[in-house]
C-alpha cells in the first residue's frame, strides 16, 4: 500500500485518518477520509465536527465539485488552505475537517493559514493512498459453464461486477473493468464464447 502520491497520478485515500497537533496553545485535530460523492462528504463532515470546539473548518474535492468553509475563522484563513492541501497532493474524492480549540493566543491570519494548511497536509500525507484507476462500465453475456473460468481469469484485474442477470442459458454481466484490461477482457470473452458474445460499453467517458 502506498503512503504518498506520485507526480502526474490521480490518487484518493483508502480509508480515514486523523492527526492532532498543538500550535501556540491551540489544539488542532485533522480528520480526513475518502468520499465518492458530495452526500458522503457531508455525512463525514457532520460526524467529524465537534460541537465543543471553537471552529470546524473543512474542504472537499470530488472530481469537479469542491467546497470549503472557514466556520467563523477570518475569510480565507482555514477552508481554502485545507482545500489547497488536498489539491497539492493530487488527491481526489477526499474530504478533510480541521477542528480547532482556541488556546488563548491569537495566531493572526497568516498564522492560521499556516496552521490549517500544515495540519491538513500532514494528516493527508500520513493517510494511506491508493491510485484512482480509470474504468469502463460494460455489459456482456457468458454461458454458465464459462462463468467460473471468466471470474477466475479476471480475479487479478480488480474487475467489479455490478449486476448478474441469470437467464435460461447464460448470464448477463454488468461490470466495471480497468481500461488497462479492456482489450484482455475482449479477447478472453471472444475465446470463451467462440466469438458469440461481445462487450457493450455503457458510458461514453471512463470513470
Amino acid at each position: 500500500m502506498e503512503t504518498g502520491p506520485r507526480m502526474n497520478d490521480r490518487w484518493t485515500l483508502s480509508g480515514p485518518h486523523h492527526l492532532e497537533v498543538e500550535i501556540r496553545k491551540s489544539r488542532f485535530r485533522a480528520r480526513v477520509a475518502p468520499a465518492d460523492n458530495v452526500d458522503a462528504a457531508m455525512v463525514f463532515l457532520e460526524q467529524a465536527s465537534d460541537t465543543t470546539a471553537n471552529h470546524n473548518c473543512w474542504a472537499y474535492r470530488i472530481g469537479q465539485a469542491y467546497r470549503f468553509s472557514d466556520d467563523g475563522e477570518p475569510g480565507g484563513s482555514a477552508g481554502k488552505p485545507i482545500l489547497q492541501a488536498i489539491e497539492g497532493q493530487q488527491l481526489d474524492g477526499v474530504v478533510a475537517v480541521v477542528t480547532r480549540w482556541f488556546g488563548g493566543i491569537k495566531l493572526g491570519v497568516g498564522g492560521l493559514i499556516r496552521a490549517y494548511a500544515s495540519t491538513a497536509a500532514e494528516c493527508l500525507r500520513q493517510a494511506p493512498h491508493v491510485p484512482i484507476i480509470a474504468t469502463q462500465r460494460v455489459r456482456f453475456r457468458v454461458g454458465y459453464p464459462e462463468l467460473p473460468l471468466l471470474k477466475a481469469r479476471t480475479l487479478e484485474w480488480h474487475l467489479r461486477i455490478d449486476d448478474e442477470a441469470f437467464g435460461p442459458g447464460d448470464v448477463t454481466l454488468t461490470v466495471n473493468v480497468a481500461l488497462a484490461h479492456m482489450e484482455q477482457l475482449e479477447h478472453l470473452l471472444a475465446d470463451l464464447t467462440r466469438g458469440a458474445s461481445t462487450l457493450h460499453r455503457l458510458n461514453t467517458d471512463p470513470a
